[in-house]
C-alpha cells in the first residue's frame, strides 16, 4: 500500500467524485481510478460504488476509512515535524478558504503576518465550507476561514474577523452609474447573473418573494470569475460580498445594497487541537484586527 493510494482514497471520500477528486489532487482521473483500484485489490474488495450521481463508500470502504484517516494524518504530522527540523524550524500553517471568500481584505494581512514570522510558511486551501470543514476535522488544515450561516456547535470554535456589505457589481457603461443607491426591484428589471456559491442564496429567495420581486438570471455559475468577466463583458449584473472584487477591477462599477441591505460575516474556524499552537493564535490576531 503507498501513501499516494490513501491520500486519492481519502480524496474520493471527501469530494464524492473521481473527476473531483482528480481536480483536487492534480492527477488525471484515469491514473486516480487505477490507484484507487490498486488499492482495493489490496484492501480485498470494491472499496467504492460508482454511479452517475458520484461515488459512495461500501461497508468495506467505511470499515478502512478511519484507519486509513489515521494513517494519513499520522504522516503528515511526521513531514510536519521533519521540516520543522530540517529547515530550521519553519513552521507550516494549512489555511482553508471557502471559495467565496475574496483576497482584497486578507492577503495584506497574511503577507504582514509573514513579514512578523519569517519562520512560518503557509499553504491556502480553496473550496466549500463543507469540504474544508472535513479537512479541519482530520486535522489536515490549521484553520478555515469562512461565512456560515450560523455559528458552528463544538467541537469548532469561531472568531470574527469581519464583516462585509454585499454590492451590486455592473459594466463601467451600465445604466446603474447615473444612480446613486440600487435596490432590489432595480434588478429585476435587467439581466441577472446567478452566484451558486453565494451562501446567502436562499435567503436572498426569501427576500425576493416577501417582496413579490422576481430576478430573471440571465446566467448562472459557481466560478467567481466567470461572473466578473460576464459583468465586464456587459451581460448583466451580479450580487457579490465587496472584498470578493479586485480592488482595481477594469470596466466594473459598483453600489451598495440598498432596500434591504445584505451583509456577511467572515470567521476563522478552528479546533482545539489546533487552537493550542501559538503561530495560529498569532495568524488569528493578526487576521481580526484587518
Amino acid at each position: 500500500m503507498e501513501m499516494q493510494q490513501i491520500r486519492y482514497f481519502l480524496a474520493v471520500c471527501d469530494q464524492g467524485s473521481i473527476t473531483h477528486a482528480a481536480q483536487l489532487t492534480y492527477i488525471s482521473q484515469p491514473s486516480l481510478t487505477q490507484a484507487i483500484k490498486k488499492l482495493e485489490d489490496e484492501m480485498g474488495g470494491a472499496l467504492f460504488t460508482r454511479a452517475h450521481s458520484g461515488c459512495q463508500l461500501t461497508p468495506l470502504g467505511r470499515m478502512v476509512e478511519s484507519n486509513l484517516r489515521k494513517i494519513y494524518r499520522d504522516l503528515q504530522a511526521t513531514k510536519a515535524e521533519a521540516i520543522r527540523f530540517t529547515r530550521l524550524n519553519t513552521i507550516p500553517l494549512r489555511i482553508g478558504l471557502m471559495t467565496t471568500i475574496g483576497a482584497q481584505r486578507l492577503s495584506p494581512c497574511l503577507a504582514g503576518y509573514q513579514q512578523d514570522f519569517p519562520n512560518i510558511e503557509l499553504e491556502l486551501i480553496i473550496d466549500s465550507e463543507a469540504v474544508l470543514l472535513k479537512q479541519l476535522d482530520s486535522e489536515l488544515l490549521d484553520l478555515v476561514i469562512s461565512a456560515p450561516t450560523q455559528l458552528l456547535a463544538s467541537p469548532y470554535q469561531s472568531t470574527l474577523l469581519y464583516e462585509e456589505r454585499y454590492v451590486v457589481v455592473f459594466g463601467s457603461t451600465h445604466r446603474f452609474n447615473e444612480l446613486q443607491n440600487v435596490g432590489l426591484k432595480d434588478i429585476q428589471s435587467v439581466p441577472y447573473l446567478d452566484r451558486l456559491n453565494c451562501e446567502l442564496r436562499e435567503d436572498l429567495k426569501c427576500i425576493c418573494q416577501n417582496q413579490e420581486i422576481n430576478l430573471y438570471a440571465a446566467y448562472r455559475s459557481n466560478s467567481e470569475e466567470w461572473i466578473l468577466r460576464m459583468v465586464q463583458a456587459g451581460i448583466g449584473v451580479a450580487l457579490m460580498p465587496e472584498y470578493t472584487l479586485h480592488k482595481d477591477a477594469a470596466d466594473i462599477s459598483f453600489r451598495y445594497l440598498v432596500d434591504p441591505e445584505i451583509s456577511r460575516q467572515i470567521y476563522a474556524i478552528y479546533t482545539h487541537q489546533t487552537s493550542v499552537k501559538p503561530e495560529l493564535q498569532a495568524l488569528i490576531a493578526n487576521l481580526s484586527r484587518a
